[in-house]
Formats: C-alpha cells, structure tokens, sequence
C-alpha cells in the first residue's frame, strides 16, 4: 500500500507542543526523527533487538504522519501549515517546513537490511532471506526469520534466554504455548527442535502476516502452528480456546510487568510437570516476577541472565 508522508522540520524543543497541536487537528501516531540519546530506562522500555549508535545531537528534528492514498492532502497540508503558524507567533519552532513524500509498506521493511545481518544463538544460526548461507553452516540448525515491520528478530537478549531454556526442554511431540508469539520465532524454532504442535497468541494482528511467512520460510507445515489473536490475560474466548492442563512448555517473552498478571491464567495451562519459561525481565523486577511465578504454584527452577535481562524458568509440580 502506499502512503502519503508529510514530514515537518523542526527542533526538538518544540516536538511536544507540535504533536499536541496536531492531536487538536486529528492527527496522531507522530514518527519523531531526532538525535537525542535514549536513557538506559527508554532502552529497555523499547525492548528492540537492534540499536545502532545515532551521530550528535544537533537539536534538529523532524515529524512524519502519514495519510492513505485516498486523503486530502492538500487540505490536511494546510490546516498543519496554519497550526505551525499559530506556534511560531509565541515559540521557536526551527524551520517549520513541511515536505511530501510517498511511501510503501515495503519501505519500511526494507530499511531493517541494513541493521539486520545473521548471527548465531550458540550453535543456531539465525538468518535473514536476504542473504544467504555460508558453507560451513550447511549442518547447523539453521531458523529463517525476516523482522517485517513490527517484531524481533531473535536478536535481542531476551529472546535468546527463552532460546537456551527451549533447547534443554523441548522433547519429541511435546505441546508448546507461546504467549505474545510476535514474528513466531519461539514457536517456530521448539517444532524444529521435535515439538508437535504450537499455538501461539498475539494482541497485534499484524503477528498473522509475520507468522504466516515465517512459517513458509522454515517449511512448518499450516496445521503445526496456529495462532490466536486476543489477550490471553482477559479474554474468556482466548483462554477457552488455549485450554488447560493442556502444554508442555509455555514460553512468554513479554516485559515484567505484564508477566505479573499473566503468569497465574498461564499456570493451568500447564500440564502437570509443564516447564514455563518466562523472559523480559529487567534485572532490578527479577525477584517481582519470582514471586508471581511461586504464587502462582509454580516452582522456579533456574533463573538465567543476559546483560541487563532474566529469564524464569520454573515446573508445574
């Protein structure tokens, strides 16, 4: 699909009171370009496999939105142009420009090959379609995963905790629950490793499309994988069709604190020795998602750490 990109040039002192400016006209989801450095607390807040280091801080910035193919452009060019002209009568707001441009979905797609290249989880290779393998990897457990516009890739910390966890406890034909599944990474990766089946949920229906092609991507045939889209922690319909007593292995790589909430629906899901391994976790809420698993009637059984995250991983006695 295409998009029509409006992109106002700006500074960064002026972001906030532009954005809720254009919030006063209906215009939300604002794409903020600058180069301030995140603090540790965003980071982790963004939870992001990739990070590359930004140049220096200038003070410059720049706001897209974008409109469908079908919008009024002219007409929403002005309103924005009349808004930016109200600001600069009492504030400083940089050039105050706006430029047009037209996009696609697979921009956005594309931009992610320059960051995301293939790498190992100790003897795993993980690997973008756009490149291809090496020949001394051609024995190695190899997962094909491309990042699409809204998931990880398997990159970040987290993800590679559960990977570990899922390497020691997956066994031949074992059921595998995988909680806010995103591209399918977890549950793609425990059928390679001998699980029969997985069911995977996701708040984000953007997770069928990135599901669906990295299922093709890896030869995981339809009836293995199925996904649910909906909130498992509040959604009745969802749960009924999770089940209970039903999982070998349930993983979540989801942050702490919606671990909290999640982990006592999870914990009937389990079969009676059901292994849930749980990631996301800032080291500092470790101990928090601790005692959420042990309330839950869970048992940790080991806590392993990566950098800054830990992942829980405990039985169903």
């Amino acid at each position: 699909m295409r998009w029509n990109r409006l992109t106002i040039r700006t500074i960064e002192d002026a972001e906030d009171m532009i954005i809720a400016s254009l919030a006063d006209i209906g215009i939300e989801g604002v794409e903020i370009e600058d180069k301030k450095p995140l603090t540790e607390e965003e980071k982790a807040q963004m939870f992001v496999d990739i990070m590359p280091e930004g140049p220096a801080d200038d003070g410059r910035a720049s706001l897209s939105f974008y409109l469908d193919e079908d919008a009024d452009v002219s007409a929403v060019r002005k309103q924005v142009e009349e808004v930016l002209e109200e600001l600069r009568s009492f504030m400083d707001i940089g050039e105050g420009t706006i430029e047009e441009s037209v996009t696609e979905d697979k921009d956005w797609i594309n931009n992610w090959k320059e960051y995301f290249h293939q790498f190992y989880v100790d003897d795993i290779l993980v690997i973008p379609s756009w490149e291809k393998k090496k020949p001394e990897d051609a024995d190695k457990l190899t997962l094909h995963i491309d990042p699409g516009t809204a998931f990880g890739t398997g990159m970040h910390e987290t993800t590679q905790l559960v990977i570990r966890q899922l390497k020691k406890h997956v066994s031949e034909g074992c059921e595998v629950l995988d909680v806010g599944t995103g591209s399918g990474i977890l549950a793609i990766l425990a059928l390679m490793l001998g699980a029969k089946h997985a069911l995977g949920t996701d708040l984000d229906p953007c997770a069928v499309n990135a599901v669906e092609e990295n299922k093709a991507s890896n030869n995981i045939p339809d009836e293995a994988f199925d996904l649910i889209i909906g909130n498992i922690i509040d959604d009745k319909d969802v749960q009924d069709k999770a089940g209970n007593d039903k999982y070998d292995i349930v993983t979540a790589n989801i942050l702490a604190d919606v671990l909290v909430p999640l982990t006592p629906v999870i914990a009937p899901c389990l079969k009676k020795g059901g292994v849930y391994i749980c990631s996301g976790i800032l080291t500092e809420k470790e101990q928090t998602v601790l005692d959420a698993v042990k309330s839950a009637g869970l048992e940790p059984v080991e806590v392993t750490r990566q950098g800054e995250w830990s992942a829980v991983t405990a039985v169903k006695r």
